[in-house]
């Protein structure tokens, strides 16, 4: 039986769905946006986000880095409250909606064949599950479950429910990847979070803990890694650039060289992309350790 608590999370969270289903994509966007504008900056996770940025950003100024916060909060806001309206956008009509850039990428994973698709906390992350979906493509992704199985059940139905398999992190959710792999499906993993237990890899300059597991699927499988990220253009408004796929070190390498110089890769392009458009990054997460974070 679900505790008294989880009853009140979930009640919260399907009436703030509600709102934002009411409002539709754009009225949501803007709603969300703003909230988190407001709140974020009284929150613990403000000061996290500070402290990334001075360490990203040394060289820029405080009020630069204060612009680039403020946007990511907006950014936050807007992608929480499009997840109900998600599902339902269809190709840039002008006014909201998503292009791709790379469509031949899309085309060759169409073609069938295991792949990971790299991404990270950038624009809306989330609208990639459904292009996914939408474009005919057996995906799967691995993702952490909420501590609440009602809101975490809510969750799973947003990003594609049946249709799009999510495992959990872990052995378990490792073995089930791989195999979904080793049968042809389309792997999206977000790889820009920080692991605790996970290897030191390069980022803007410092290391940071970084989760191997896609260097260990892909080279496992010698399969494609394709780098794919939503870039926010307004209100319920995108672009999805997917990219080439990126080198694999030779299979002579050894294993764990291997995993480092991949995933090195990996937080190479997603810095790359981070810095192009800054604001649209999820800086509220302690990426690096506490060590290299300036107060």
């Amino acid at each position: 039986m679900p505790r008294l608590s989880h009853l009140v999370e979930y009640a919260g969270a399907r009436l703030a769905l509600g709102l934002a289903r009411l409002l539709g994509p754009v009225g949501a966007s803007n709603l969300g946006g703003f909230v988190t504008r407001t709140l974020g900056p009284f929150l613990p996770a403000h000061r996290t986000a500070q402290r990334n940025l001075r360490l990203a950003f040394p060289e820029k100024s405080e009020a630069e880095r204060a612009a680039i916060l403020r946007a990511a909060w907006d950014n936050l806001g807007r992608s929480m409250a499009e997840l109900p309206h998600l599902a339902a956008l269809g190709p840039d009509d002008g006014r909201i909606g998503w292009t791709i850039e790379g469509e031949e990428q899309v085309a060759a994973l169409r073609q069938g064949g295991a792949a990971v698709m790299l991404s990270a906390h950038l624009g809306n992350w989330e609208l990639l599950t459904h292009l996914i979906l939408r474009e005919g493509l057996r995906g799967a992704g691995i993702y952490r479950a909420p501590d609440n199985p009602l809101v975490d059940r809510e969750m799973k139905a947003l990003r594609g429910g049946d249709r799009l398999p999510l495992f959990p992190k872990g052995p378990q959710g490792a073995r089930q990847a791989l195999k979904h792999l080793a049968t042809g499906g389309v792997l999206a993993l977000l790889a820009d979070q920080r692991m605790s237990d996970g290897i030191a890899v390069p980022f803007f300059g410092h290391p940071a803990m970084t989760a191997p597991a896609l260097a260990a699927l892909a080279l496992r499988q010698r399969c494609p890694v394709i780098p794919a990220r939503t870039i926010r253009l307004g209100p319920a408004r995108f672009r999805v650039v997917v990219e080439p796929p990126l080198p694999l070190p030779p299979e002579e390498m050894p294993r764990e060289e291997a995993i480092l110089a991949l995933m090195t890769a990996v937080n190479e392009r997603i810095e790359a992309w981070v810095r192009e458009n800054p604001g649209q990054w999820l800086w509220q997460h302690r990426r690096w350790p506490k060590t290299a974070m300036p107060d």
